[in-house]
């Protein structure tokens, strides 16, 4: 089977993204895994399939999967991707579109200066939704890591996050703490373990350990978590500037009840055919 693909990347967060509007695509999990390794097939971090809308007044099915192959529900530099290759694909010439994923539907809108800004949707809080094995929605929970208690956030952006406030996110064990918490107890779905560190109320710095994929350049869901757990703790004020190893983004947030604003860039990298 020979498939088309584009290669892209926001931040440093890569992607192999497929169009299955106009070639039927059915990929399983070890050929996924295939396409996502980055010394026999293309390389990313998650894999983007691009799909006809199953329901009314939403133009696209977005599906996501991780490099283990693993289906899950959102990614938000993705969905900046997204926008991006329907636009550059020719599947549609609205500068803002309506896309369907397994979290709910987002609303990417291709920007004037070529940016992209993503309604991310409503932040979630309660513990059986996100889920969390807890009995508060508190901003702030313990969490036994290893041989220590450490501090998090719990909130999900249509995935599962765990954030913590680490005073330096480049000497923090990032690589070493965050399969831990990825896999722990819990968070019965895994979760997406974020690291930040504080620079002034309208700017952090943020490492993720994503579930599936391990550390990124860069996790749209994760900057957007990272601020709404900021902004709950009092620690920051919208909107903050997210720096990533791979990055910048803008997120906006004005409080409970309201969706979160994502803005950053997408980049194709090549487009290509594979035989699978």
């Amino acid at each position: 089977m020979k498939l088309k693909f584009s290669k892209m990347h926001g931040l440093g967060n890569d992607f192999v993204v497929i169009d299955g509007v106009r070639q039927s695509v059915h990929l399983t999990r070890e050929q996924i895994r295939f396409l996502a390794d980055r010394h026999f097939g293309v390389g990313c971090d998650q894999l983007l399939l691009v799909e006809p809308a199953r329901q009314p007044g939403v133009d696209f099915r977005y599906r996501i999967f991780n490099a283990d192959g693993g289906e899950v529900e959102q990614c938000g530099n993705g969905a900046r991707c997204f926008v991006r290759f329907v636009h550059d694909q020719g599947l549609t010439a609205k500068s803002e579109i309506r896309v369907e994923t397994q979290a709910g539907v987002i609303g990417p809108r291709l920007e004037a200066d070529g940016l992209v800004t993503v309604d991310m949707g409503v932040p979630i809080f309660e513990p059986a939704r996100i889920p969390f094995v807890s009995d508060t929605d508190a901003p702030v929970q313990p969490l036994k890591v290893g041989d220590r208690t450490v501090e998090i956030g719990a909130v999900s952006m249509g995935n599962p996050h765990a954030v913590q406030v680490v005073e330096n996110v480049d000497r923090h064990p990032v690589t070493e703490e965050g399969p831990l918490i990825e896999s722990h107890l819990r968070f019965p779905q895994r979760v997406n373990a974020g690291f930040m560190a504080v620079q002034d109320r309208h700017h952090i710095k943020l490492r993720v350990y994503e579930r599936g994929a391990g550390e990124t350049l860069a996790c749209g869901t994760g900057a957007c978590a990272a601020v709404v757990s900021g902004i709950r703790r009092g620690l920051l004020d919208s909107p903050v500037r997210v720096s990533t190893r791979g990055g910048e983004l803008s997120i906006a947030w004005a409080g409970a009840g309201t969706p979160v604003l994502m803005t950053g860039p997408a980049v194709t990298v090549f487009s290509g055919e594979i035989d699978l």
